[in-house]
């Protein structure tokens, strides 16, 4: 049975989560005249079909983001994923991935949730079985740590991320106003079905640096690869500062800081959105920043990142963390 969690900081920011895809269901910040703000897009308690397309505040796994042609590799031998999206590709874990399921709620107080799914050997065609668990703590009035721990029975490549989407400004309007910072200096170029091509990319001198901060509008549409995105929906490889990206509201009343132990980061302006209730949102309502691997790192061995493969005895273990001010 789906249950609805809720965590309060006595002096601070509340958030609302849900068992169901171990989700994000709304999440207030107090302001400094004493009002609250919701920063996010918000989701019924209850599973619901179109939040669930646009994944929706949702813990994402096996693996986040896409995986090309739905196939992994790992030395001579080879597995074929389950695809989805309407792709021959596999995203964000396959048609029934960790977004879809159920997860125990293994204990919960004020200030701390801690959630855990097993994933069975074979599950949208990853090998192993793999245990994992979700916690989301309070640190302090204004910071939300997700920290995700994950085991396997056979080698799988692993990547749990969330996938709420934000709106600093309180209401689902453009949020291509907003200021962004990613401490980044390469990115990763994509096809058309939003495939890596290969190598990184230098972001100097294109629509793709961030590193000073501007306004997520400044650039919009001055590159190819973003025009046949539609925007960004793009991965950014980490510098490994923190906060890895800063995202300020259009009012500049309120700033998020998001650091992360994740190597990258997929910024994705959400040009195609789709509300909860079925109706569209208008176009860039708001904004997901998924740390992660890079996306298909499963069959890129040669990116300059740590392996995204998990073994039996190692232990996965990383952390997000939001900060508002």
């Amino acid at each position: 049975m789906t249950r609805t969690i809720h965590l309060r900081h006595p002096q601070g920011l509340s958030l609302t989560l849900s068992t169901f895809g171990a989700s994000w269901l709304s999440c207030r910040v107090p302001l400094a005249d004493g009002s609250q703000r919701s920063v996010i897009l918000e989701r019924p308690a209850l599973p619901d079909a179109a939040a669930r397309s646009a994944y929706i505040g949702a813990t994402i796994g096996r693996y986040a983001n896409r995986i090309g042609s739905a196939r992994i590799a790992l030395g001579e031998r080879s597995w074929a994923l389950q695809p989805n999206a309407g792709s021959r590709h596999q995203l964000h874990g396959g048609p029934q991935g960790f977004d879809a399921r159920e997860w125990t709620l293994v204990g919960a107080d004020d200030m701390s949730a801690r959630l855990a799914l097993v994933s069975p050997d074979g599950d949208q065609g990853y090998p192993g079985e793999l245990h994992a668990e979700v916690s989301y703590r309070l640190l302090d009035a204004m910071t939300i740590e997700m920290e995700a721990v994950a085991r396997v029975s056979a080698a799988s490549p692993v990547c749990l991320t969330n996938h709420a989407y934000f709106n600093l400004d309180g209401a689902p309007g453009d949020v291509r106003g907003h200021r962004l910072r990613i401490a980044a200096d390469r990115f990763l170029p994509v096809d058309r079905e939003l495939i890596p091509l290969g190598p990184l990319a230098d972001v100097e001198g294109t629509g793709f640096d961030f590193r000073s901060g501007k306004p997520i509008a400044a650039d919009w549409l001055r590159d190819e690869q973003q025009r046949q995105a539609g925007g960004y929906d793009h991965a950014w490889l980490l510098a490994g500062t923190q906060p890895a990206a800063e995202l300020s509201s259009t009012d500049g009343a309120l700033r998020m800081s998001l650091s992360t132990s994740l190597p990258a980061i997929q910024f994705y302006a959400g040009q195609y959105l789709a509300t909860p209730s079925g109706a569209a949102y208008p176009a860039c309502a708001a904004v997901a920043l998924e740390p992660q691997f890079l996306p298909d790192s499963p069959n890129h061995p040669e990116w300059p990142q740590p392996s995204c493969w998990l073994k039996p005895g190692e232990v996965y273990r990383h952390w997000i963390r939001y900060a508002f001010k």
